[in-house]
């Protein structure tokens, strides 16, 4: 099927005169002829990962190639090293497939030139179709088994494990950690198409860097799952190393959306097989979370180092208040002016109740920490030197950072 695309791009192109590129509809690169110059940072970076940057997709979608029937000329961007183009898009029964691509960096590809390389397309589609439908075909098997493996009770997901196993899929049935990248967006927003095409993006270019048969991964509304299946060992990375490279990749993937304004990566505990993964899938999916709501851990959060916060990212909604947990506490939290109470008070109980180590953390004298708590009591109606108080307010204040209610200077 690709000797059948490149022999027809390869017509097209000459044909026409001029370099063409194929890329399939979520703008990746399917196939091309070969090259000369005038080429393009963005031609040049397409041939060389088989994909499109989510900043160019967004580029060329504001100028209406998604919607369109017909030939369309699209202007460069020198901000993105982008010369002017003439798009084809290829349809199947109105079924966009894919674009067909050629450089104009001087104006000069005619109406009849279009008109020449709309009729040498005119096998594309059918062949685009079938390219098309087998990949997804194949892509919808894996992420049908992805999903099984996230959602579905224990013989289903056992299942599904052999199947990937029967298919080759994956390597083998060991140890499993599921990474979880999740997109910020801004408040009230939500992940667009080209957002989660980047997501997307990252991951397909994580799972290629830690080798074949090694992970699966699957995109859902706002957030992407690996799931590491490989055996350890043979230079495989460890689930720290590929967070890191995974977060790495979405900073590159999502660099100049402005419908993400952050990306965190979050890791859970490594079960013995895949089908156990699902409980690892649930870590992850937590310390994501904490990491949205707290900045300050990091873009890269496991579950195993959150301490109190694998409990308080358990409670949900009306679980998460924390009037009840201190009353006094949350009463404080109401009113700004005791933001530098509260500060003192969370050093102290960190460093469990270390005058001496909270002085020299602060830069305060011993006087003015030993003040400041006495006032604290007073506020909150509480007694420091209760082991069961301390704990509650202790929690109270993780909670709040959670939940927003107490957000201290990072």
């Amino acid at each position: 099927m690709q000797g059948e695309l490149q022999h027809i791009v390869d017509a097209v192109a000459a044909r026409v005169g001029r370099p063409a590129l194929i890329e399939d509809r979520r703008q990746r690169v399917v196939v091309y002829s070969g090259h000369t110059e005038p080429m393009d940072t963005v031609r040049r970076a397409s041939i060389l990962s088989r994909q499109t940057s989510p900043e160019v997709v967004a580029w060329f979608r504001r100028a209406g190639i998604m919607a369109a029937r017909t030939p369309v000329r699209t202007p460069g961007c020198a901000e993105l090293g982008l010369l002017p183009r003439v798009c084809l898009p290829v349809r199947h029964d109105d079924l966009l497939l894919g674009f067909v691509w050629f450089i104009d960096a001087g104006g000069t590809m005619t109406d009849d030139d279009i008109t020449t390389a709309t009729d040498a397309t005119s096998d594309l589609a059918l062949a685009l179709y079938r390219e098309t439908l087998l990949g997804e075909l194949a892509s919808q098997r894996e992420s049908e088994a992805a999903r099984t493996l996230l959602v579905e009770g224990p013989a289903t997901r056992s299942h599904a494990v052999r199947a990937l196993l029967e298919e080759g899929v994956v390597a083998g049935d060991g140890p499993t950690t599921a990474l979880v990248a999740q997109l910020v967006t801004a408040p009230g927003g939500a992940p667009d198409d080209v957002a989660r095409i980047a997501l997307e993006q990252a991951l397909v270019h994580t799972r290629r860097w830690i080798g074949p048969r090694a992970a699966l991964h699957l995109v859902r509304h706002d957030h992407g799952t690996l799931l590491l299946c490989a055996p350890r060992g043979a230079g495989r990375p460890g689930p720290e190393a590929v967070a890191t490279h995974l977060d790495a990749a979405l900073c590159h993937a999502t660099r100049g959306l402005d419908s993400v304004t952050r990306t965190v990566v979050g890791i859970g505990q490594t079960r013995p097989r895949l089908a156990e993964g699902v409980r690892s899938y649930d870590e992850a999916v937590q310390s994501a979370r904490v990491a949205v709501q707290l900045p300050a851990l990091g873009r890269v959060v496991s579950w195993s180092r959150l301490g109190v916060y694998r409990v308080l990212s358990r409670l949900e909604g009306e679980h998460l208040d924390v009037a009840g947990v201190h009353p006094g506490l949350a009463r404080l939290l109401r009113d700004e002016a005791n933001r530098v109470l509260l500060e003192t008070l969370e050093a102290y109980l960190d460093l469990a109740g270390n005058a001496h180590a909270t002085a020299e953390r602060l830069r305060l004298h011993r006087t003015t920490l030993y003040y400041r708590l006495q006032r604290l009591e007073q506020l909150a109606e509480t007694d420091l030197k209760d082991g069961n108080e301390r704990l509650c307010l202790h929690l109270a204040l993780k909670l709040g950072r959670l939940t927003g209610d107490y957000q201290p200077p990072r």
